[in-house]
């Protein structure tokens, strides 16, 4: 549970800094956090299916700094990309 958590505040926090990074992509702050998390939670996720020494680590209970940073940047970065992703289709629909 806990991962799932860090990977969604993680992802808000990358779809809102990567929306007002990218002014162009930017899709007003509410827009960008709920693509954040959705790419977060996502994105969070497949890195810790491919990367199985973190979800060991979950799994046994030993949750530790690394498991968090990764999560952390899964989650961002997830989070930062597919607020991108979005907003560049919102930008492609409305010309």
């Amino acid at each position: 549970m806990e991962q799932i958590l860090i990977n969604l505040v993680a992802g808000a926090l990358g779809g809102a800094g990567s929306g007002k990074a990218l002014p162009q992509f930017d899709m007003g702050n509410i827009g960008n956090i709920i693509a954040g998390l959705v790419g977060g939670g996502v994105l969070g996720q497949i890195i810790t299916a491919v990367w199985p020494s973190v979800a060991a680590s979950m799994q046994s209970g030993n949750f530790d700094i690394g498991s968090i940073v990764t999560n952390v940047i899964g989650g961002g970065a997830g989070g930062a990309i597919l607020q991108v992703i979005v907003g560049m289709i919102k930008n492609s629909m409305s010309k």
